[in-house]
């Protein structure tokens, strides 16, 4: 029988450690370090494996110019072989679908944008979620049908936040409000320069998504779902017999400005 005297001692070398998880078993609790508990890593530090290439124009595997590598154990998207972007609009895809889980992505921009990107596209990438599966796109697709937790970086120039929402060929409620524009912006600061920035995503399926930045949540939305506006979305949305997104594919943009990741990792939830 577990005492009031060890439950207590628990809690404070929980605190004092960091150890953010107690594990419970009948009448008795231990801590569990983060690397004891069920984080995956979707990027091992190593390689791509696990990862498929989908980039504008070309077919499903198809990494042109290394676009997708890693370089000191960073997952890195850079375009020093392209002599213009040209529209090549990239997407990284986990192998996995998922539902319900927290997703933590560790991020940077770095140089240079490649020659010929939009001017939108400065500093700018991010990570989609509840996407369609890769095999789906057209060859010259540009995005998957998706949720996007938009990345973007401060360019010195008054404000600009991070992790936001764009809604490529999809839309969420806010509100109590079908919310149909492309883009809305978090409540986050502005992070310029090649500062590490750790953003979080709880997924709760076709419920609500939450972003989180340093433990607080930035933005907030409910009914991710797929825009009957579009010809696409309605096709899959036929696929699926219903319009309401409860999980799909995660991937990592190319929009044409040099990106590094260092951590990628998921925890599921109940």
């Amino acid at each position: 029988m577990m005492t009031t005297k060890t439950w207590f001692t628990l809690v404070v070398l929980a605190i004092l450690t960091g150890v953010s998880v107690l594990a419970f078993d009948g009448d008795s609790a231990r801590l569990v370090t983060p690397a004891q508990s069920d984080w995956i890593e979707l990027f091992n530090g190593r390689d791509l494996n696990g990862w498929t290439p989908k980039i504008t124009g070309y077919e499903l595997g198809d990494n042109y110019g290394e676009t997708f590598r890693v370089e000191g154990g960073l997952l890195t998207v850079a375009y020093d072989q392209y002599d213009d972007f040209a529209g090549r609009f990239g997407h990284l895809f986990y192998e996995q679908s998922f539902s319900h889980y927290l997703l933590r992505v560790e991020y940077r921009f770095v140089g240079e944008q490649a020659p010929g990107g939009p001017n939108w596209a400065v500093r700018n990438s991010g990570v989609m979620l509840h996407g369609e599966p890769p095999s789906a796109m057209a060859v010259e697709q540009e995005f998957p049908v998706s949720i996007e937790v938009q990345f973007l970086g401060g360019t010195g120039e008054g404000e600009r936040a991070t992790a936001n929402l764009c809604t490529p060929g999809t839309n969420v409620v806010m509100a109590g409000e079908l919310v149909t524009q492309h883009c809305t912006n978090s409540l986050s600061l502005t992070y310029g320069g090649d500062a590490w920035v750790t953003v979080e995503v709880e997924v709760r399926g076709d419920q609500v998504i939450r972003h989180l930045i340093d433990g607080k949540v930035v933005l907030e939305y409910e009914a991710p779902q797929l825009d009957d506006r579009e010809e696409h979305s309605r096709d899959l949305a036929a696929r699926q017999a219903g319009l309401l997104l409860s999980g799909g594919t995660i991937s990592l943009q190319s929009e044409s400005h040099p990106i590094q990741f260092r951590r990628v990792e998921l925890r599921r939830l109940q």
